[in-house]
């Protein structure tokens, strides 16, 4: 499957690449900013959880980008749509690396992510299931007008909070 590249006024979501993309995603998933999001990671794991992010595409027929910054070229993070075996709701995800956050690239790409879902992909419905000891997380959802919808306790996650997007 061609994944689709979209653009946002400072954003490319592409496909991942291996040799631009992988250094700067194993360190984020080495790091404790992961913990929400099912690490830290060694390298091997890591890798692993790349190349389920490129098979969601396959299977699912969407997934999630990798976030490159126009202005530098810089690999940002992963954002996108994400439903794998088991989760709640087809949601939208987003992973920004240490040092591109704080900059408001979740919230772009989550915003056009949320376009591709409701305006290409026609769904009803868009959610983001978010770990309830994630503020941060918490609070970009609230910024980007969705509203907690409900609560799921994972054996996996602990509880996650269910947040429902406005169309």
């Amino acid at each position: 499957m061609k994944i689709p590249i979209i653009e946002t006024e400072r954003l490319v979501l592409r496909e991942f690449r291996q040799e631009t993309d992988f250094e700067p995603y194993a360190n984020f998933y080495a790091s404790d900013l992961t913990r929400f999001y099912g690490g830290p990671l060694d390298r091997s794991a890591a890798w692993r959880a790349a190349a389920a992010m490129m098979g969601h595409w396959v299977i699912r027929g969407y997934g999630a980008w990798a976030v490159e910054e126009k202005a530098t070229g810089d690999f940002c993070g992963m954002v996108g749509l994400w439903y794998p075996e088991g989760w709640p709701e087809r949601e939208i995800t987003w992973a920004i690396i240490a040092d591109k956050q704080g900059k408001g690239f979740a919230a772009e790409a989550a915003l056009r992510s949320r376009a591709y879902a409701y305006d290409t992909l026609k769904w009803d419905n868009v959610f983001s299931c978010i770990s309830a000891e994630n503020t941060a997380s918490i609070r970009l959802a609230k910024k980007l007008g969705a509203t907690q919808h409900r609560e799921v306790v994972s054996a996996a996650r602990g509880t996650v909070l269910v947040f429902k997007h406005a169309h």
